[in-house]
């Protein structure tokens, strides 16, 4: 059986010590996924994915609705400072991305009318409102594609510049080189070199 949304809020909020407005749209948001593609809390590989545009209070929302995690590779977190996500079926490959109605924070006076704070109106209102009213799907094409994103177990290459081993077929290829997206592209990071290093590393690039 499903749990309600009273327990999904409680599981989650245990982990903040508190219960705030995105949590509650993480777990509203986890639910109209799983509803729209059929799909059963936990997931798991063989199941389903999905993929959140932001982290914090809203992925644990995420987190607890659908039972996905980063750790059985069923959460994707694509940063792009949004509250939205992609749930995927791994059986038939579709993909539906589910994002609040672009003016939910005016709609929510109406469903919280007692209650004058922004914060606590939300925080009210967000879980009471039918879906039709707060959130949007739609039916989206995954890029990469969901066999790429989920890749084939087993895989590992090393990049040609750094050395370092690369799982999940994440490498890139430029030149004949098979690199890693840290030395193909700018990845997240720089590495305060030596001068001595830092010397290798433009001769090698300019070589």
């Amino acid at each position: 059986m499903s749990a309600s949304l009273t327990d999904l809020l409680r599981r989650s909020s245990a982990r903040h010590d508190h219960l705030c407005p995105r949590q509650v749209l993480g777990a509203r948001i986890g639910l109209a996924g799983l509803r729209a593609l059929d799909l059963s809390s936990p997931l798991n590989k063989t199941t389903g994915l999905v993929i959140i545009e932001t982290d914090g209070c809203f992925a644990d929302g995420i987190e607890v609705a659908t039972g996905a995690t980063v750790g059985h590779r069923t959460l994707r977190v694509n940063d792009l400072g949004k509250i939205a996500a992609t749930f995927a079926d791994v059986k038939t490959g579709r993909a539906v991305r589910v994002s609040p109605v672009l003016d939910l924070r005016d709609l929510v006076a109406a469903h919280a009318l007692a209650e004058p704070r922004r914060y606590f109106a939300q925080l009210q209102a967000y879980q009471s409102m039918p879906d039709e009213e707060m959130l949007r799907l739609q039916d989206v094409i995954l890029n990469p594609s969901l066999r790429g994103l989920v890749s084939r177990p087993g895989l590992r290459v090393n990049c040609d510049y750094c050395g370092e081993e690369i799982i999940n077929e994440r490498e890139m290829h430029a030149d004949g080189a098979t690199l890693c997206r840290s030395c193909a592209e700018s990845g997240y990071y720089l590495i305060k070199s030596s001068p001595v290093e830092m010397y290798a590393i433009l001769n090698r690039q300019s070589t």
